[in-house]
């Protein structure tokens, strides 16, 4: 790891961990599972604090239904003990694509379309 990389992560948070966090994670941290895009879960030692370090990007949409439920507390058992039951009509989880070029677009977006020339507007003209 260059000095750039280390400099990055004492500054910034939203790829992967900031050095804090990783020496947080390495005092207190007890490793629970890893997830199928490679985030890796942790608790402490006592089970109260729990949190994710992203593999890449720091996006809250790309942890997992199961994952999820298990952060905030909704169940004890993390997916790895205690797997959820999963519906055959249930699809499987995609990030939130807000924002990039994937998203989302209605029919009748300006995304779809080059803006058309008018011919009921002139421009202003200064003297």
């Amino acid at each position: 790891m260059g000095i750039l990389n280390t400099l990055l992560r004492a500054v910034t948070w939203w790829n992967s961990q900031t050095l804090n966090t990783q020496l947080f994670t390495a005092r207190n941290g007890v490793k629970v599972g890893e997830d199928a895009q490679g985030n890796v879960y942790y608790k402490t030692k006592d089970g109260v604090r729990r949190w994710v370090i992203f593999n890449g990007e720091a996006e809250a949409s790309r942890v997992s239904p199961d994952w999820h439920g298990w952060l905030h507390h909704t169940w004890d058992e993390p997916p790895t003990e205690a797997p959820l039951v999963h519906k055959a009509w249930e699809k499987d989880h995609l990030p939130n694509l807000t924002g990039t070029v994937a998203a989302y677009a209605p029919a009748g977006s300006l995304r779809h379309s080059e803006p058309k020339a008018r011919s009921d507007y002139e421009a202003w003209t200064p003297e």
